[in-house]
């Protein structure tokens, strides 16, 4: 009794380990997977790390068979694609997929803020005409676009592309912002109305910044899609708004394909979209994770 007396820390219990501390190995199976995931990364990477290599060989070098691992870089494939002025196509690009980017966004939040919180009457058959636009391949659709375009006088013209493009990823959009929007408590929106917020404020105050990562993925989604498009651009351009695959397609001629050339040319495309899903990886993660785990 005297030593309890003296040492009261001893009546006290032993606090329980954390459950997630009694086994800090990892599971054979997780290894297995993990190694997994790295090769299959890798192997989706190696036809990236192929083209860029390939930008800085000669044109003897990239048409070897079998290809060469070790070379000595040079600069004349890059030399040579800005000869031909890849400017105005890159600029053609940005312009067509921003301003594209920009419509859907305006476009597709209200529509899926009416098919989700507000929903109207017959939501489920508006979503259903929504994504049965993309049922249609673009192909068949090109000669009525392309007579329509050419009636008004707006072939060859990078508002045609805007517009185009607008059309081309709004479904996607309304679809994925929907998805968001659904993930937005009610109390929220039920709380600003008793405070008396207008729908604007509701919209911009509450709801913009909710689902701001769902906005990043939805237009990050959509500028890709927009700048890598080529079948409606190759039918509906020329040399005024022609936009990087087009210039791209330049390097395929009767003379043969200068892959060296090519190679080089599309990294200087990729660059742009790399850089951009580099900057919003967090919002995009975040965006396309939004109601993965309750």
């Amino acid at each position: 009794m005297t030593a309890l007396r003296e040492n009261p820390e001893r009546l006290a219990p032993t606090p329980a380990r954390p459950p997630g501390r009694r086994n800090r190995r990892v599971a054979p199976a997780g290894v297995a997977w993990t190694a997994v995931a790295w090769l299959a990364g890798l192997l989706f990477f190696l036809p990236v790390l192929w083209m860029v290599l390939t930008g800085f060989k000669r044109e003897v070098d990239a048409a070897s068979n079998p290809p060469s691992w070790f070379f000595t870089p040079v600069l004349d494939g890059y030399r040579q694609v800005f000869d031909r002025d890849l400017t105005p196509y890159l600029l053609n690009s940005l312009m067509a997929s921003l301003l594209s980017t920009l419509l859907v966004l305006l476009l597709a939040t209200p529509a899926a803020y009416a098919l989700s919180i507000r929903p109207v009457a017959k939501w489920r058959d508006v979503l259903f005409f929504f994504i049965s636009t993309k049922m249609l391949p673009a192909v068949a659709a090109l000669l009525p676009v392309y007579l329509l375009v050419k009636e008004l006088g707006m072939l060859d013209n990078v508002w045609t592309m805007i517009v185009l493009y607008t059309a081309m990823n709004l479904p996607l959009a309304v679809w994925m912002m929907r998805s968001f929007l659904l993930e937005v408590p009610p109390a929220l929106i039920e709380a600003a109305a008793v405070d008396g917020a207008s729908l604007l404020v509701t919209i911009r105050r509450i709801l913009l910044p909710i689902v701001a990562p769902g906005l990043a993925a939805t237009a990050l989604i959509c500028f890709i899609f927009s700048w890598n498009e080529f079948f409606l651009a190759v039918n509906l351009t020329a040399t005024r708004a022609g936009t990087s695959p087009i210039f791209l397609v330049g390097f395929i001629t009767s003379e043969g394909l200068f892959l060296a050339r090519l190679c080089a040319a599309a990294t200087l495309v990729s660059l742009p979209v790399v850089l951009a899903g580099w900057i919003a990886q967090k919002q995009l993660v975040r965006g396309l994770s939004m109601g993965a785990v309750k």
